[in-house]
């Protein structure tokens, strides 16, 4: 087990590194990572929920954070409706409205549970608007990203068996066809 795990956390290493290259993230955006651990391990989503792949993979994403001061934003599982466990200074950050309950393995999944044991504060909300996330196992980020999300592309596929799917977001383009924008990033 103990190789499996390195394998996973150089497996999202891989995937942040790439998100990072094309996305500059700092103390003012905001990082969703919807993270199924039962895909990781090889199972159907919301079936086998592991302790172990949470604390793992949690410590990658702690070291994103503290290198770039970007928010972080765990969802939960359908089961608390996806809702988000983020520190409260988030919260108050991003004027966002708190919602109660506390996430455990069979609601709300292993790794949003772990990063509500490990946060100084933390809360529930229910809606964000994130500038990048990263999905491992088909979570369904998408409803908390910018309103247009751009899908990027990296080397790494799969994190142990789960699917992943990374993104950034971009401002719309407004204006119509007399308008100029700026090169892209």
């Amino acid at each position: 087990m103990k190789e499996q795990v390195r394998e996973w956390r150089s497996a999202l290493q891989s995937c942040l590194e790439t998100i990072t290259s094309q996305v500059h993230l700092d103390e003012n955006k905001m990082f969703i990572a919807g993270v199924s651990t039962s895909e990781i391990v090889g199972k159907r989503i919301g079936s086998a929920g592991s302790e172990e792949a949470a604390e793992a993979l949690y410590q990658i994403f702690a070291k994103l954070r503290d290198e770039t001061g970007v928010h972080l934003a765990f969802q939960c599982c359908e089961h608390l409706n996806r809702a988000l466990v983020l520190e409260r200074k988030t919260a108050q950050a991003f004027w966002l409205d708190e919602v109660t309950a506390i996430p455990h393995r069979k609601a709300g999944g292993a790794m949003a549970s772990h990063a509500y044991q490990q946060f100084n504060d933390p809360v529930l909300v229910e809606h964000v608007k994130a500038d990048a996330g990263i999905d491992i196992g088909d979570t369904m980020i998408g409803m908390h990203l910018k309103h247009v999300a751009v899908p990027l592309r990296g080397d790494v596929k799969e994190i142990g068996e789960a699917h992943v799917t990374m993104a950034k977001t971009r401002p719309k383009l407004v204006g119509g066809i007399r308008a100029h924008y700026p090169e892209s990033k």
